[in-house]
């Protein structure tokens, strides 16, 4: 592999995982001031951050982090289209969770132990992660195993972002991963959390042609355009501007 190439393939592999962070910590970010109680407010504040911390972190490797988050348009994102899926109703911010978190979780612990050029990051950031799995996990039994309304809303959530997880199991360049085991990794977790919270894992496809997600082509479901002129809205009206 030439250095170009090296360089090119960790310049997607940090675009990809930025991206991830970056999206769906603004995603939690528009909890604040409308989390179901006090103390939540505060966990999904500090898993936003968690991310955000992450996401400059991966940018800033690869170019100016700001320009990156505020002046790109959709196409040039490649985060997964699970992480820009709307908060709906808490049930499916927390069956976002569960599943990313839990693909995050494992990808970094991979990373961490091997040789490229994320292993720094992930060893630091699997610590993080580690607590957020857990978050997810906790809640989706509580969820799951509570009043029938709960366990409804929380089914429905799991049944309808399960279209979405395939496409955290696709390769990207530059990301040096045993891949079906992360997939294998990943399954068994997510039924054995399902189970316990009483919750039947989805049938839907999660790869072919009934799956969704092309997020790392570029291509975005339409809910992300609307996110994305928000987040970047106070930064493209004063561009330049500084507190």
């Amino acid at each position: 592999m030439t250095t170009s190439t090296a360089a090119a393939d960790t310049r997607t592999a940090a675009l990809a995982l930025g991206d991830d962070a970056l999206v769906l910590s603004h995603r939690l970010g528009e909890w604040m001031g409308h989390a179901p109680v006090l103390e939540e407010e505060v966990a999904l504040a500090n898993i936003a951050l968690d991310l955000l911390g992450q996401a400059r972190i991966l940018l800033s490797t690869i170019g100016d982090e700001d320009e990156l988050a505020y002046l790109r348009e959709e196409r040039a994102f490649r985060n997964v289209q699970l992480v820009e899926q709307p908060n709906g109703d808490f049930a499916h911010t927390i069956a976002r969770q569960l599943y990313f978190s839990t693909y995050q979780h494992l990808l970094y612990a991979q990373l961490a132990t091997g040789p490229g050029p994320f292993a720094g990051l992930a060893a630091k950031a699997v610590k993080e992660v580690a607590y957020h799995r857990d978050h997810a996990e906790q809640w989706t039994l509580r969820l799951g195993d509570g009043t029938d309304v709960s366990h409804e809303r929380m089914q429905r959530a799991c049944t309808a972002l399960w279209r979405f997880t395939g496409e955290m199991f696709q390769p990207v360049n530059g990301l040096e991963l045993d891949r079906a085991a992360l997939k294998t990794a990943w399954l068994e977790s997510v039924r054995e959390v399902l189970g316990q919270s009483g919750l039947t894992v989805p049938e839907g496809a999660r790869s072919g042609a009934w799956s969704a997600g092309a997020g790392r082509e570029g291509l975005h479901t339409e809910s992300f355009g609307r996110m994305l002129a928000e987040m970047q809205h106070l930064h493209r009206s004063h561009p330049g501007a500084s507190w």
